[in-house]
């Protein structure tokens, strides 16, 4: 059982503040960084954010109940009815004050961080599904949903703010966890939501062009992942994947123990593919043949790095292996529907250029052999309000890879969704415009895609994967890729 701190001592004792001021022992009854949650005798956090700053919210917290203000600006005079802390960052006090808060839940879990620009989510739902494969109670964080054991918590960001966080991992060491996965977003990292975690391993998959509306330069974007490494003990794991440039950058300054994986050269953990299919390949996880139900090369890696990450953890091999035979793809992740008379759909969450290569080269790779070749048509869009530079490089690199290319929204989010399709465009030549098809909507892009394939033509449609929403102007609307493909797919029979 976790012992919860909520005394000022305890909680002085995780921040080392600069000064304490109206110092008084007091038990608080919460903490938030959102004055408009504040409770009498709780904690508020000014924590300066991208928008708004924390700050400008202080007389707020106060006169809503706050009795106890940690921040880094003191007010000129600071009301002697509150207890003052002040602190060098607020936002890495915050999450310091969220594991205090909870008795430190990760210091009583195997907890392993995965990062990286794609296969995050995968591999941190693979290492729970292993953990609970080989006995164990496990709990998982993740893009698609959390998990305490066999409940799921709805999962409303990559990783969730430090209060959210702490209490989650709280939960699990209450209900009996011994193990939990997390995916470690570059946001995260960069906003010091993960600061006071005590990580056991950690594990870098690759590194692409993605949020640079945030992080603004992939350099920055590239030490918002490194300062992840950067942080573990030396008593934890650090393995990164040698087929990525990035990988041994992730391992420059880090004081935990050094592994790699690889499905191209030489590394610690190799895994050859053997066989792909569109419904899974054979893989030789050194040496070792294993069936499993995942198809593509960018899929090898992910569950070569659950072998190498299952080896660091202590699983016997034979059990590792005989699990890894059993683990099922992530809901949205090259997930492939079938029609009655042989077209087959695929629904991936691929959004970023690299996702998307991946995943059209494993369909290309697969279906190439086949006579006669079957055509691949490629359903694309990209969000709004995100990096529109990779808008114009996304609808390139697909139409290299397809037969033919369906333009048509995703999330759009607070622009025009046809001015993202223009974007799109503009990374077309005329040889690839001849073969694309604009349509906005997108319930009828993939229906129309659908409907004009031929028996043993392959459908992918990217970007949304396991999302059961479509954010338009604002309003968020019901909407699941694999509910239309199942739909369109079974009006071919009719």
């Amino acid at each position: 059982m976790i012992e919860e701190m909520h005394t000022l001592t305890a909680l002085t004792a995780a921040i080392e503040p600069l000064q304490v001021i109206n110092n008084r022992e007091e038990a608080f009854t919460g903490i938030t960084a959102d004055s408009r949650a504040v409770v009498g005798g709780g904690i508020f956090v000014a924590v300066p954010g991208t928008r708004v700053d924390g700050h400008d919210y202080i007389d707020r917290a106060i006169a809503a109940g706050a009795g106890c203000v940690v921040c880094s600006r003191l007010p000129e005079h600071p009301s002697p009815q509150v207890v003052w802390i002040q602190v060098a960052d607020p936002a890495v006090a915050l999450a310091q004050l969220a594991s205090a808060w909870h008795g430190y839940p990760s210091r009583h879990l195997t907890l392993v961080g995965v990062t990286g620009t794609n296969g995050k989510t995968t591999i941190a739902t693979l290492l729970y599904e292993l953990a609970r494969l080989t006995g164990h109670r496990a709990g998982l964080l993740s893009t698609v949903v959390n998990k305490v054991n066999d409940s799921e918590v709805p999962a409303t960001h990559t990783t969730p703010d430090p209060l959210e966080l702490n209490a989650l991992l709280a939960r699990m060491v209450a209900e009996g966890c011994t193990f939990a996965a997390m995916e470690v977003s570059s946001h995260a990292a960069a906003q010091h939501r993960i600061a006071a975690l005590d990580f056991d391993g950690a594990i870098f998959t690759n590194l692409t062009r993605d949020h640079l509306d945030y992080h603004g330069t992939v350099a920055n974007y590239l030490r918002a992942k490194q300062s992840f490494f950067d942080a573990l003990k030396p008593e934890a794991w650090a393995l990164t994947n040698a087929d990525d440039r990035n990988g041994a950058i992730m391992l420059q300054n880090t004081r935990a123990s050094r592994h790699s994986y690889s499905v191209r050269g030489i590394a610690d953990y190799c895994g050859r593919v053997v066989e792909n299919r569109l419904d899974g390949m054979l893989i030789a996880f050194d040496g070792t043949e294993v069936e499993t139900r995942f198809a593509g090369q960018f899929n090898a890696s992910n569950l070569t790095a659950v072998y190498g990450a299952g080896c660091l953890l202590g699983i016997e091999r034979t059990t590792l292996l005989t699990a890894m035979s059993q683990l099922v793809p992530v809901a949205g992740r090259f997930q492939p529907f079938t029609s009655a008379d042989g077209v087959t759909a695929i629904v991936d969450y691929a959004h970023t250029p690299d996702a998307l290569v991946n995943v059209l080269d494993t369909i290309n790779d697969i279906t190439r052999r086949r006579q006669p070749q079957p055509g691949v048509i490629a359903v694309v869009g990209c969000g709004g309000d995100r990096d529109s530079g990779k808008r114009p490089i996304m609808a390139a690199e697909a139409a290299r890879r397809c037969t033919r290319l369906v333009l048509t929204s995703d999330n759009p989010r607070s622009e025009d969704p046809d001015a993202i399709i223009d974007q799109m465009k503009a990374g077309l030549d005329a040889e690839a415009l001849a073969r694309t098809t604009t349509i906005t909507d997108r319930h009828r892009a993939i229906a129309t895609a659908i409907a004009q394939a031929q028996p043993g033509d392959v459908v992918l449609v990217a970007g949304k994967g396991h999302e059961t929403y479509q954010i338009i102007g604002g309003q968020t609307h019901h909407f699941d890729d694999r509910e239309e493909v199942a739909a369109a797919l079974s009006q071919r029979t009719i």
